[in-house]
């Protein structure tokens, strides 16, 4: 892919490539914490994030940079 390059500047903050395997965490304990309302009898919440905080993740969002190279723009 030697023209692969990223259109706009906009990089992941902190330590993590990717936050798969913090969604899949996140919602195991979404899908446990429903089950166990269902069965008490009270009504589960429709978003994740009543259960789960998504800044406990290793990136911690995205920002976008400015005079940005082009070896940091390449895929």
């Amino acid at each position: 892919m030697s023209r692969s390059v990223r259109k706009t500047p906009i990089f992941g903050n902190a330590y993590g490539n990717s936050e798969k395997q913090d969604k899949r965490k996140w919602n195991r304990v979404f899908r446990k914490f429903c089950r166990k309302l269902i069965l008490k009898g009270n009504e589960a919440p429709i978003k994740i994030s009543a259960v789960t905080d998504v800044w406990d993740g290793n990136k911690d969002g995205k920002r976008f940079r400015r005079n940005v190279g082009k070896k940091d723009m390449r895929k």
